[in-house]
């Protein structure tokens, strides 16, 4: 990385012209089956558990979602499928109309979670780190970790599930990040970002040896996305936790939340990178690929950072109508 990126900050004390929060990330549970050593953002692994959210809290949850403008819910932890209540949830969320995407690492797919992935408002993402499997499984710690993802995020591809592979780059000597997203796309996985810098939040900051701030975002946090964590808490984005919550789910309605001064004074604290318009692709300018992960057409997230985010197009334009290979 040769460059900081360029960021407009916005005055003291004035709201950023920003989308009304329409994606919620839902931070299920800090349990994982993987433990990430040196990078994982939310300090999950196998020995967390699920917070303070019970089930009957994320369903009053997801019943007024669409009323403070949801509508799209990602679940994530941790690993999301470790909860207890995952499938509930998920199912729930659809029953109140909205678009689902789950972030998993696919190490572990049931049939049953297979027929939700497949229902065509879902969608999947999944993270992915080396096309060798020892590497792979040196930044998971977890031995088997890339046999069981690789597989099954072909599983995915082959019966035509929306799904995004997202690849993080330690920084480290070797690591082959670029080679993985080749082998992505060699496998038919239609939406691979280039690979996004490791970001020093969670358990990453840590093994850096500094302290998380705001430059360590990527400038559209609560642009029309949002996320509740396991405890309630609801932030910008899940890299987002080192700052101070805007309010708790469990005490206030989510839309009370985003339209409160202490979410405004959030927003108001993230330096704001332009989104390029259509067309305005110019070299070493706004668009650096090799740096944050596709910022510029036909580039297929809507926040480049940290690709925790649903594909431009739905479940339903990228799923052959034939439903071909499930």
């Amino acid at each position: 990385m040769t460059a900081e990126p360029a960021f407009a900050t916005p005055a003291s004390g004035a709201r950023p012209a920003l989308a009304s929060v329409w994606f919620l990330e839902l931070e299920l549970t800090q349990r994982c089956q993987l433990r990430c050593p040196s990078l994982c953002y939310a300090d999950a692994g196998p020995t967390k558990g699920h917070g303070q959210m019970t089930c009957a809290d994320w369903e009053r949850l997801l019943d007024t979602a669409p009323a403070a403008g949801i509508t799209t819910v990602q679940l994530i932890g941790g690993e999301p499928t470790v909860h207890p209540d995952f499938s509930r949830l998920a199912e729930h969320a659809l029953g109140v109309g909205l678009r689902v995407q789950v972030y998993s690492n696919l190490y572990r797919v049931t049939g049953p979670l297979w027929e939700l992935y497949s229902h065509p408002d879902v969608t999947l993402a999944t993270s992915y780190y080396s096309d060798v499997a020892a590497e792979h499984d040196r930044i998971t710690d977890r031995r088997g970790s890339h046999a069981r993802t690789r597989a099954n995020i072909l599983r995915a591809i082959e019966r035509g599930i929306a799904l995004k592979v997202g690849i993080v780059d330690l920084g480290g000597p070797g690591q082959r990040a670029d080679e993985a997203r080749e082998e992505m796309i060699g496998m038919g996985a239609a939406h691979v970002g280039a690979p996004d810098r490791i970001r020093a939040v969670g358990r990453a900051a840590r093994t850096m040896g500094v302290r998380s701030n705001v430059n360590e975002l990527c400038g559209q946090c609560g642009d029309g996305r949002a996320a509740v964590s396991w405890n309630g808490d609801v932030r910008m984005c899940v890299l987002s936790r080192f700052l101070p919550s805007a309010g708790n789910v469990r005490t206030t309605r989510l839309a009370d939340i985003f339209g409160s001064a202490a979410w405004y004074e959030l927003l108001a604290q993230v330096p704001r990178r332009p989104r390029p318009r259509d067309g305005d692709c110019k070299p070493n300018t706004l668009c650096k690929p090799n740096q944050d992960g596709g910022d510029c057409k036909p580039a297929e997230t809507i926040c480049e950072g940290d690709a925790l985010v649903l594909p431009r197009i739905s479940a339903r334009e990228i799923r052959p109508e034939t439903g071909g290979g499930r």
